[in-house]
């Protein structure tokens, strides 16, 4: 299928299709724009931390696991009944973080000749990954991916180390002893990553 032509050549129709499931279980990955490591910063964890909030009050959504590492994030979240649609709270999220990024004196990456043309900022990657738990045993696999990642990535060598992520909370709920993930819990498991 395609959309139309120009300069005598088609241009395809691009269909991001997604596995929809409402009040389902989904795992995310997202990127920084050129891989710039902001996450981290204070005023980028304090601008998605807002964003996140704001978002839930109007579209609400469980974070079931989170964590931030310099130049993308991951994440596990619950929609609630009857609701699958996760890409309209990412992009309100990337959207807040943004603004609030920005007037508070953090920086963009460089605009594409694209991005320049349609006026996006160039703080984020313009999609994310998207992954649909369809049972409890993938959904403890996601989570247990996400608080792994720090020790993947080599930014710390135990998990309880890091602290941008919701292991700690985890910790507190009894799901996980402190000492979890001296080993790879998930060896098999091979999200994309960033």
């Amino acid at each position: 299928m395609f959309l139309g032509t120009r300069n005598d050549r088609q241009i395809p129709l691009r269909r991001y299709l997604r596995y929809r499931v409402a009040g389902g279980t989904y795992f995310f990955t997202l990127v920084t724009h050129e891989r710039r490591p902001i996450l981290t910063v204070p005023t980028a964890r304090r601008s998605l931390g807002e964003a996140i909030r704001a978002v839930r009050r109007r579209w609400p959504f469980h974070v079931v696991a989170m964590v931030l590492l310099p130049e993308h994030l991951h994440a596990v979240w619950e929609l609630p009944p009857g609701d699958a649609d996760y890409s309209r709270r990412w992009q309100k999220i990337k959207e807040a973080f943004t603004r609030a990024f920005l007037a508070a004196g953090g920086t963009e990456g460089t605009p594409s000749a694209s991005r320049a043309r349609k006026q996006e900022r160039a703080v984020w990657q313009r999609r994310f990954w998207e992954h649909t738990c369809p049972e409890m045993e993938d959904v403890k696999e996601c989570v247990d991916y996400v608080h792994w990642n720090p020790v993947k990535h080599g930014l710390v060598t135990r998990v309880r180390d890091y602290p941008w992520s919701t292991f700690h909370r985890f910790v507190r709920l009894g799901e996980y002893d402190l000492d979890w993930g001296g080993e790879n819990p998930c060896p098999g498991m091979e999200m994309p990553e960033p």
